[in-house]
């Protein structure tokens, strides 16, 4: 069954409430992506922005995967790079080369913006193996830490977000 990937526009706020709808499913993190998403203008705003990227796959009329990502200008050259920062397809429909869709149209974004690379960081749990073994086969595997330095301590773990 074929989907459909669509590069998200300012006019699609249905379609982004439906993103993080499913985000938050797929996650199991409704209080990060469902009770307390913000208002149209916001997403309207932050879709019409330059540095945010979101597509979603639909089946039909229904958004069954997306990626949230962004773009970091760089500073030492005229270049970008894009960060995968949310990537999820809904249960029922992995194992369909829908996240590997969702990376290639990524891809398209990119170039056209004069990207020079893609980034997504994993989980090291047996939760994210699946994530791993997708991103393995499409690019090198580089070893990092990662630290959440909070602006307000204990205002990190209210908000939710990656860690």
């Amino acid at each position: 069954m074929p989907v459909d990937i669509r590069h998200l526009t300012p006019d699609d706020i249905g379609l982004m409430h439906a993103l993080l709808t499913m985000f938050g499913e797929v996650f199991n993190e409704p209080h990060t992506y469902i009770e307390q998403r913000p208002g149209d203008d916001y997403l309207r705003q932050l879709l019409g922005s330059g540095t945010f990227i979101a597509l979603v796959a639909m089946d039909g009329s229904a958004v069954v995967g997306g990626l949230a990502a962004y773009e970091l200008r760089k500073f030492e050259q005229a270049r970008s790079e894009i960060y995968i920062y949310d990537l999820a397809v809904s249960a029922r429909y992995r194992r369909r080369g829908i996240a590997t869709a969702l990376i290639e149209a990524l891809k398209a974004v990119a170039a056209k913006r004069g990207a020079y690379v893609i980034f997504v960081q994993a989980d090291t749990g047996v939760e994210d193996e699946p994530s791993i073994a997708l991103y393995s086969k499409l690019g090198r595997r580089e070893e990092v830490l990662h630290f959440d330095i909070p602006i307000n301590p204990g205002e990190a773990d209210k908000q939710g977000g990656h860690t």
